[in-house]
C-alpha cells in the first residue's frame, strides 16, 4: 500500500470552503478510480492560517499513475480548491506502508 501526502494553506476567515470542496468534488471522483482505498482530511490552525493535510491509500504507484500520469509527484489540484486555498504544495509525497494497526 502506498499513501500519497498533500498540503494546502487557507485564510481562517473561510474554514469550511476546502473541506466542502473535498467533500463534494475530491472524495467522489477518488472513490470511482481503481486501486483507490481511501482518504483522510486533516486540518489544524497554525500561523493564523488553517492548513489542510490530504491523506489519501492507495494499492500501488501504478494506481496512482492512473490518477495523475506519469508525473506521479506532481499535485493534482482542481480548480475548486485553488479557489478555496491561499496556497498549496505542487509536490506531493509518497510513503510505502510497511506496518500498521487499526484500519
Amino acid at each position: 500500500m502506498i499513501v500519497r501526502t498533500w498540503r494546502g494553506r487557507a485564510l481562517k476567515d473561510r474554514p469550511e470552503a476546502y473541506q466542502r470542496h473535498f467533500d463534494t468534488a475530491v472524495l467522489p471522483a477518488l472513490e470511482s478510480l481503481p486501486g483507490f482505498l481511501g482518504a483522510m482530511l486533516l486540518r489544524r490552525e497554525q500561523a493564523g492560517r488553517l492548513e489542510f493535510l490530504v491523506i489519501t491509500r492507495w494499492e500501488s504507484l501504478d494506481a496512482i499513475k492512473g490518477f495523475t500520469g506519469e508525473d506521479f509527484e506532481r499535485a493534482v489540484v482542481e480548480p475548486g480548491a485553488v479557489a478555496a486555498l491561499e496556497s498549496f504544495d505542487d509536490r506531493v509525497s509518497h510513503y510505502e506502508v510497511i506496518s500498521r494497526a487499526g484500519v
